[in-house]
């Protein structure tokens, strides 16, 4: 156990007094009235002002001195395939001389067979010299203008800009998508004989806390709701809280995103508002939302995986937000302003995202926008952009949802239906197509290229999102809080977890998805998934004295995610939204508020919320007793039906509620262990067989065809059946605990006898650009002022269902950031065939090709008039750069 060698830990008891009772407590964590305690880690309330905590990050304690690392050209998994890393023992040079690598030769495995002591760790502060030998890759340059990388791809030497090393103990890092971002990491080469050099210092520490060991409240927060109870740590977190919420909001009046974070982030915001801060800064809350809204009345989808937008599509979740607002406050203008941004926006993405065919919305999972983070390393931009995520379609049903209710208080019955038929097919899709009935919980997306196949993973935010929205019905909103993993420190973002990643989205507890978790748990009358949120946002904030934005799943700790922030807006948001909409049951509606409280029993008492704002009225609100459901309640002191407050009411008024005070019902979680999935195979075909190599911890591989079971098998190979028709492989491997690792990137076996490849260089607008790599005659320019249609005649020779895609390069940013994906319209005549999309591939790497999403048309025998056209839905989040190079129009036949 890690030692705390804390000045401050004489200063504060080591436990609560053994008279007092826990109000909770697991093996990793014990909470009195006053108090949390994990081990000898103590976080206490003096008053409902004023905290203290003794609380020291174990981050550097035990590390040990195995390193695994490799080498990254431009900032890409490209040296080595995934799993396959140099391997080097950092034990302390002999005369304290710096710790160096021997060099090494990319692409050539190192492994540094070194025997390591018991009980020998990596020391603080290694310095480590890294030394690289790129000559080869040099050589390739000079000779031929590029270098094979080891998955076939060529490296063109007007596309080499950086090589980097990535790695698992910090400063290195697995994120190889920001290693840019990161000083120290850039390897040089400043004599110019090929050999790349830096040295970087290995598990550096500081004798400084990390965080405050005392918080005293020192802004005036009463304008806001005042919370009392006779839980005294409970109050003094939830002024923490308060003051945060102040704090995060900036001069301009926006909110902050969070200590580290400026500027206004559509999602966080969103959740953010949803959860608390339409209640309680509801004027801010409207001039944030409104921030993030383009010229054109569309709504932002912030910059993410592939130059975000259509490849992340969570962007709806500002219309539940909006939405929230009115209900709230009652603002007939609000309604009408955001109405038309929402309707619209949501018309764009029927056309750029929805599939008619599952009835689900393409793009990444809603703010799991960390491609390496939950997707497996295979998947491109593009291939997220064609997957269907739960959280994302979760939001898309309540946006739809939400438009018809707007739709119906403004007289637009029209739309209304509408929207509400697009909601009804969206929550059919994921019942039907996500829903995993032997786990009894959503899986987390469907992935692959021309078939889909659905993973298994949970998903925090987007199970808690089906039963707070609606979206599972009859006995299925209390299977999924029964059975849904979760941790001792929380629910993880997804379980299990990604090898090799570390931790941020993987591995790790976010405070605002436990808040939707638990009042998820709170809408089915889970008590201990409820108390057990309750209780997971609190010991986080207690000990670290502050509303961080994540913490390590498998240990508790704020430190060894990858980015963290304190005073998080969405954090603290959900702190309080557990006080309104769950403990107290707020259930603000457009006709008025229903309290529908729920108060685990070991929180059994008197709480008082006084001050509490709603539309016209100052609620001061009373609340006795334990229970769900309510035995009676009063408004000013006369019986309130339907236990529902009108929305007309103004003034002061008093609110007074008792609960039954009876024991509940016991209710169950699905506890569980940190688990690590198997790595995911790299799967090759070659002589009718597919291989690959063992998985450490597989016990089994299972194969699909075309996204569906094909055989189990322990061995490491497969022979392929002789097929006449399109067929694609996949392979997983599967642990001893059953858990499976995600399946390999999709092989098309022998596709190549189906495929008939147009050149767009030929007989047209050839590009005059020096960009290398593509084939035949040319390619072209697409942009918003070059090529804005164009004409691809195809003939067909058999009718059948065709898969028709473009191999293209955009180096107009890179692949985490940025807003230039570049978006077309394929039609044949009039007729829409679907959205082509074509994702950013690397800064400025123009000769980096990759195919766009394949778009199924069924077609018949002979000419077929294809066109690509720029349309107004077609507009991306930049605005004016909406380009790419296209090399040719590929037409390949699935039966």
């Amino acid at each position: 156990m890690h030692k705390n060698t804390s000045s401050n830990s004489s200063a504060i008891p080591a436990a609560a007094p053994a008279t007092t009772a826990p109000v909770w407590q697991s093996a990793a964590y014990t909470v009195y009235r006053d108090s949390v305690v994990q081990g000898p880690h103590v976080a206490r309330a003096l008053s409902r002002r004023e905290l203290t905590s003794n609380y020291r990050s174990p981050a550097n304690a035990f590390q040990s001195p195995r390193i695994s690392f490799k080498f990254s050209l431009n900032g890409k998994d490209n040296e080595m395939p995934p799993g396959q890393d140099h391997v080097l023992v950092a034990l302390p040079a002999a005369g304290g001389q710096t710790l160096e690598t021997p060099v090494i030769v990319f692409g050539q495995q190192y492994l540094d067979n070194t025997a390591v002591p018991a009980e020998t760790y990596l020391a603080p502060n290694t310095p480590l010299r890294i030394r690289l030998d790129l000559r080869p890759l040099l050589a390739a340059f000079q000779q031929q203008g590029f270098f094979q990388l080891y998955n076939g791809q060529k490296l063109y030497k007007d596309d080499f800009k950086h090589v980097f090393v990535a790695g698992n103990a910090a400063p290195l890092s697995w994120d190889f998508d920001n290693l840019i971002n990161k000083p120290g990491l850039e390897l040089k080469d400043p004599d110019g004989n090929g050999i790349y050099e830096t040295t970087v210092v290995l598990n550096a520490h500081s004798e400084e806390k990390t965080t405050a060991a005392h918080w005293q409240a020192s802004l005036d927060v009463a304008a806001f709701p005042q919370l009392t109870s006779d839980y005294p740590l409970l109050n003094a977190l939830y002024n923490l809280a308060l003051e945060e919420a102040k704090r995060a909001v900036e001069p301009d009046g926006t909110f902050r995103t969070g200590q580290e974070w400026a500027g206004v982030w559509t999602r966080d915001i969103s959740y953010s508002i949803i959860l608390a801060q339409a209640a309680l800064q509801p004027e801010v809350a409207k001039t944030s939302l409104l921030r993030k809204v383009t010229p054109a009345g569309r709504i932002i989808q912030d910059t993410g995986t592939g130059g975000a937008y259509p490849c992340s599509t969570d962007r709806m979740i500002w219309a539940v937000a909006a939405w929230e607002i009115y209900k709230t406050t009652g603002d007939e203008a609000w309604l009408r302003k955001v109405y038309p941004i929402i309707k619209n926006s949501i018309e764009d993405d029927v056309l750029v995202a929805y599939n008619p065919q599952t009835g689900l919305v393409r793009g990444e999972s809603s703010f799991l926008d960390w491609r390496e983070q939950t997707y497996p390393k295979w998947m491109q931009p593009v291939d997220i952009y064609q997957s269907e995520s739960l959280g994302t379609n979760a939001v898309h049903f309540e946006a739809n949802q939400v438009l018809a209710q707007m739709a119906d208080q403004l007289g637009q019955a029209d739309v209304a239906q509408t929207a509400r038929s697009r909601a009804a097919s969206i929550k059919f899709g994921i019942n039907e197509h996500l829903w995993l009935e032997e786990k009894g919980y959503y899986g987390q997306f469907r992935y692959g290229r021309v078939y889909q196949h659905l993973s298994p993973k949970a998903e925090a935010l987007g199970e808690a999102l089906t039963v707070l929205f609606g979206v599972a019905e009859g006995s299925r909103p209390q299977t999924v809080v029964a059975r849904t993993p979760v941790m001792d420190y929380g629910i993880p973002c997804i379980y299990p977890q990604i090898a090799g990643i570390p931790p941020y989205h993987n591995n790790a507890v976010w405070p605002f998805v436990q808040s939707y978790w638990g009042l998820a748990a709170a809408k089915v009358g889970n008590e201990a998934s409820f108390l057990e949120s309750l209780m997971a946002v609190a010991r986080p904030a207690a000990l670290f004295l502050t509303n961080k934005e994540n913490f390590v799943a498998s240990n508790g700790d704020f430190s060894g995610t990858q980015i963290n922030s304190s005073n998080m807006l969405w954090s603290l948001s959900g702190a309080l939204g557990l006080v309104y909409k769950g403990l107290f049951g707020m259930d603000f509606q457009a006709a008025g508020l229903r309290f529908q409280p729920l108060v685990p029993q070991a929180l059994q008492g008197t709480r008082r919320l006084t001050g509490f704002r709603y539309r016209g009225a100052v609620l001061n609100i009373e609340m006795v007793g334990f229970g769900q459901g309510i035995k009676s309640i009063t408004l000013d002191e006369q019986p309130l039906p339907d236990a529902t407050l009108p929305a007309t009411l103004t003034g002061s008024h008093d609110v007074r509620i008792e609960l039954p005070s009876v024991a509940l019902a016991a209710s169950a979680q699905n506890k569980v262990a940190h688990h690590v999935a198997p790595m995911t195979p790299a799967v090759r075909y070659t002589n009718g067989q597919l291989t690959w190599a063992p998985v450490e911890g597989a016990r089994a591989y299972q194969v699909l065809r075309n996204g569906q079971f094909a055989a189990r098998t322990t061995t490491t190979e497969f022979a392929v059946p002789a097929a006449s028709c399109y067929a694609e492989y996949q392979v997983l491997a599967i642990d001893a605990q059953n858990h499976e690792s995600f399946a390999s990137e999709p092989l098309a076996v022998e596709a190549g006898k189906l495929q008939r490849v147009y050149d767009l260089g030929t007989g047209r607008s050839k590009s005059g650009k020096p960009y290398q790599g593509y084939t035949g005659q040319g390619f072209v320019e697409i942009s918003k002022t070059q090529n804005k249609t164009l004409a691809v005649p195809v003939v067909v020779a058999e009718a059948g269902l065709y898969a028709v895609d473009f191999r293209y390069a955009n180096g107009n940013g890179p692949i985490n950031t940025s807003n230039k994906c570049a978006i077309r319209t394929l039609r044949r005549g009039r007729q829409l065939l679907g959205t082509v999309v074509l994702p950013q591939r690397g800064v400025d790497e123009w000769s980096d090709w990759g195919f766009s999403n394949p778009i199924l048309v069924r077609l018949e025998k002979g000419l077929h008039p294809l066109t690509l056209t720029l349309e107004a839905a077609n507009e991306n989040m930049n605005g004016e750069v909406n380009q790419a190079m296209l090399d040719y129009l590929r037409l390949t036949r699935i039966d």
